[in-house]
């Protein structure tokens, strides 16, 4: 079962005093094990969105301790901004990031409401998958009025804070209110405009977000709201799904914005918003300048969009994720206001363990060297799976090459696709590079264990066993990926740039390096396995695929040869 994790985003109404800021973000280092991701302050909207992760009840922990410091530095009183708010910890969505799904979510932010109100005496409101009931799903209906109508929102019935107090009184009065949720990851992005005007960047938001306008009589603006039977103004839905907006201006960049919550990107993108906004703002005789992300980003949502654009472009998508990631970051104009580093933005890169050692994040240099030592790893296991993603590499390259060469504009698609499956193959025997050293080291680990009893010797007999077999089965997988890598470049040899010839056939020859280097592996491997029956079956597997690799090297030089 996968560990299960909590992405907690708290938005606190506090942009500009980076003192208040820091202390405020900071202390949810004080609960072990959870990693501070982010922190995005925002000076026109006053407003700081923080993102941290961890296991549930710790998220918990480190959520409660937030709030409570929020509470203690900022007063609502006194507070002024852009962006819709009524408290000082405003919102505080909780996320399922892996392991754990929207409903067990829901319980956590309930405890934390449940104690949010009982121990610092804040009010607030449930929302989206934690609400207790429909119309308070959504945070607008929750928040509306905001801090200056929350004493009104108090007293009403129809809306009795779901945890807290039901009064505005002296502490609320500073605190204000807060609202917890279990949300689906939420995308906040804000799209440029090259006007000032925010009726302008509102016209646009409107015909975008799912919600749309209100239709009126007569001028769309001014007219009178049309009603539906029960006295409901009727909405004329806007071209998204699953998109909030609102146009606002920013004093600190002088511009217009769109601000957009992206409730669902599997529903509508990042750059599905972005692009659709363009023709609006274009039809309205505005430009969109860029765009802003408020918070983080998931990694499969940057190459959705290079993708989208590359397409539009008709170019290779077979390029690297480095590639793609500055492609996404250009297209979209992310850095248009400020610089937007990946590695700060993109949640899995912030994920990554920094302290973890790779050989493929080595350079060339230091990778030789340390193969070059006395360690016994990296040995011929990583060697082999290094020299097979080299090979596919140079196929992926004239697959590339050939996508982009001129005249054949109507061929790109066909070179795209095998870009994208080199791609694929060399992402895969990167992994098999450290996995191989991995493999090696959980052997010597399993002769490290204790042998004092026989209970002892036997879960040693038994890990040295397992380890052995997984350190079988590494090289196995590196000979049938570089093997199948091998129909990138026999591909474009036959179809590919003639001029790159050479390139692929050098990468037939690394490829061929892998299968027999990662089979000599299989075979030294194997014979210190005490289940033959498991031996002698990758034994037979491997000779297989060591004997079609041969063939087909053959064929392929042979087929050089008559070119060259």
């Amino acid at each position: 079962m996968n560990k299960q994790l909590i992405e907690c985003v708290p938005n606190i109404s506090e942009g500009r005093d980076i003192n208040k800021i820091n202390a405020i973000a900071n202390i949810v280092k004080t609960v072990d094990g959870i990693k501070l991701l982010n922190v995005d302050p925002g000076n026109a909207t006053n407003r700081t969105v923080i993102t941290f992760v961890g296991e549930p009840e710790k998220v918990i922990e480190a959520a409660f301790l937030l709030i409570k410091k929020a509470s203690e530095l900022i007063d609502m009183s006194k507070h002024s901004g852009e962006h819709p708010r009524f408290g000082a910890t405003d919102v505080c969505p909780l996320v399922p990031i892996s392991g754990i799904n929207l409903e067990e979510t829901a319980k956590y932010a309930h405890k934390l409401g449940k104690r949010v109100g009982a121990e610092l005496g804040i009010p607030g409101y449930y929302y989206e998958n934690a609400a207790l009931e429909e119309k308070r799903k959504n945070l607008a209906n929750c928040r509306s009025g905001e801090y200056e109508g929350l004493k009104e929102k108090l007293e009403d019935p129809n809306w009795k804070p779901d945890f807290g107090p039901s009064e505005f009184n002296d502490q609320v009065k500073i605190t204000g209110a807060t609202a917890i949720s279990a949300r689906d990851f939420l995308i906040a992005y804000n799209v440029n405009l090259n006007t000032t005007t925010t009726r302008r960047a509102n016209s646009i938001a409107f015909d975008i977000r799912e919600g749309g306008r209100i239709k009126r009589e007569g001028n769309p603006i001014t007219g009178k709201k049309v009603m539906d039977d029960q006295g409901n103004p009727i909405r004329i839905p806007g071209k998204l799904k699953a998109v909030k907006g609102i146009g606002w201006f920013i004093e600190e960049y002088g511009i217009a914005q769109i601000s957009y919550n992206l409730t669902n990107i599997s529903i509508t993108s990042m750059h599905e918003a972005f692009d659709e906004t363009c023709k609006s703002a274009e039809s309205r005789g505005l430009r969109v300048t860029g765009s802003e992300l408020i918070g983080l980003i998931p990694l499969q949502a940057m190459l959705d969009a290079a993708d989208y654009f590359l397409i539009k472009q008709e170019r290779s998508l077979g390029i690297s994720e480095k590639e793609k990631i500055k492609i996404a970051v250009k297209s979209l104009g992310l850095d248009d206001l400020k610089p937007f580093d990946p590695q700060e933005r993109i949640i899995e890169y912030l994920l990554k363990d920094k302290n973890a050692k790779n050989l493929i994040d080595l350079t060339v240099r230091d990778f030789a060297e340390e193969t070059a030592s006395e360690s016994m790893a990296p040995g011929g296991g990583s060697i082999a799976a290094y020299v097979g993603a080299l090979g596919v590499s140079l196929g992926t390259m004239v697959a590339n090459l050939s996508a982009h060469k001129a005249g054949w504009d109507d061929r790109w698609e066909e070179f795209s696709e095998w870009a994208v499956r080199g791609q694929a193959y060399k992402n895969k025997l990167l992994f098999l590079v450290d996995e191989d050293t991995n493999s090696f080291n959980k052997i010597i680990d399993g002769f490290r264990m204790p042998k004092g009893t026989s209970e002892e010797k036997e879960l040693r007999i038994q890990a040295i066993e397992n380890a052995t077999k997984y350190a079988t089965e590494i090289p196995f997988q590196v000979m049938k990926t570089a093997y199948n890598s091998m129909e990138v470049m026999k591909a474009m040899i036959k179809d590919g740039l003639q001029n790159s010839l050479s390139d692929a056939g050098v990468g037939i020859l690394c490829a061929r390096t892998a299968v027999i280097g990662a089979y000599f592996n299989v075979r030294i491997n194997a014979k210190d396995i005490n289940d033959r029956a498991f031996a002698d079956d990758i034994i037979t597997k491997a000779e297989k695929i060591y004997q079609a690799t041969l063939q087909k090297e053959k064929e392929v030089i042979t087929y050089i040869d008559s070119k060259m």
